[in-house]
């Protein structure tokens, strides 16, 4: 069987899926069909179903050529990942930016777990974001969260994480809450000032509109009508995570984000993250939702998904090492 698809701007996708990174060869091999490029159109060769899943593919990026949208490679090579996983139309969701307000910095999701990240965010009362460093997770979480609260969907932002290094015993420092706070806090400030204008920022941070605190400073509070992020979520003790949870108000949302992999508490502390995560898929609600983000999926220099790879591979080795004796 075979199958053509005719191409809107046959230049500019010929660059995309031939010339720049072989993507046509990366599909054929993932899905053991044959895809000639001549001229306007593609024509597809193979079974039925490989040839519809690899049709449905590339005609998700030519609609959104065709629509004006630059199709960029981290999405192209999220996508082929995913081909395996009959997950293609999820391209639209990827290709096309969330509807922001017109004072933030308009994003782009760049991998189909980005876009199903916000997707999820958008739908769900919790959302837990896991998985390592460079995967956007904090950053995509502030920014649904300041879009919330221009939108007027939510009154205010709470931003927390657990200050570790600290041992949370904020009182023995120096100095106001914020200031010993402060540096504990700053990838949270980084990514607010990343997703709007330093004036408007601080404007809101004044006004009590976003607040940024220590994990430790939650109990006896309920949420309502907030949006809520949990940073480093991973290193939560266990009750820590049962406190946080069920903090939660009527009208909010929460965020939860982590590397399971990086957990800072002492050896014979069992993560909060782990234990929510592991008790809360059990459950399969439907306001509650998780993406598991891989090394795939990191956007920072590649060499650190070269170094997320390495660590992994370490840790199983030495996992597989522990359970034969």
């Amino acid at each position: 069987m075979e199958k053509r698809l005719v191409l809107s701007d046959p230049a500019y996708l010929g660059n995309v899926l031939y010339n720049r990174k072989d993507t046509l060869k990366k599909v054929e091999k993932k899905l053991n069909v044959f895809i000639v490029f001549r001229g306007g159109e593609v024509l597809i060769k193979g079974s039925d179903k490989n040839i519809q899943l690899a049709y449905n593919y590339l005609k998700n990026i030519n609609d959104m050529v065709d629509k004006g949208i630059l199709v960029g490679e981290n999405a192209i090579d999220s996508l082929i990942s995913e081909l395996d996983n009959n997950n293609t139309l999820n391209a639209k969701a990827v290709f096309n930016p969330p509807k922001t307000h017109a004072k933030i910095k308009a994003i782009l999701p760049k991998n189909v777990n980005q876009a199903k990240y916000l997707e999820l965010i958008e739908k769900n009362t919790i959302t837990f974001g896991i998985g390592p460093a460079g995967t956007g997770k904090t950053y995509l979480a502030v920014f649904a969260a300041i879009n919330a609260l221009l939108e007027k969907k939510v009154k205010r932002i709470i931003l927390t994480r657990p200050a570790v290094e600290a041992g949370e015993k904020l009182g023995f420092l120096p100095g106001t809450l914020y200031e010993k706070i402060n540096p504990y806090m700053k990838p949270l400030y980084d990514a607010i000032y990343d997703c709007i204008e330093t004036e408007l920022a601080l404007k809101l941070i004044e006004q009590g509109k976003i607040e940024i605190e220590p994990l430790a400073y939650m109990r006896g509070r309920t949420l309502n009508n907030a949006f809520i992020i949990l940073d480093e979520a991973q290193n939560t003790t266990v009750s820590q995570m049962k406190m946080f949870l069920t903090r939660t108000g009527f009208d909010s949302k929460v965020v939860i984000t982590g590397d399971i992999t990086q957990i800072d508490l002492p050896h014979n502390v069992k993560s909060g993250l782990a234990d929510a995560v592991s008790l809360l898929r059990k459950l399969n609600l439907e306001s509650i939702g998780f993406v598991d983000f891989k090394r795939e999926d990191v956007l920072r220099n590649p060499i650190v998904s070269k170094i997320v790879e390495a660590y992994e591979k370490r840790d199983k080795n030495n996992q597989e090492s522990e359970n034969t004796f």
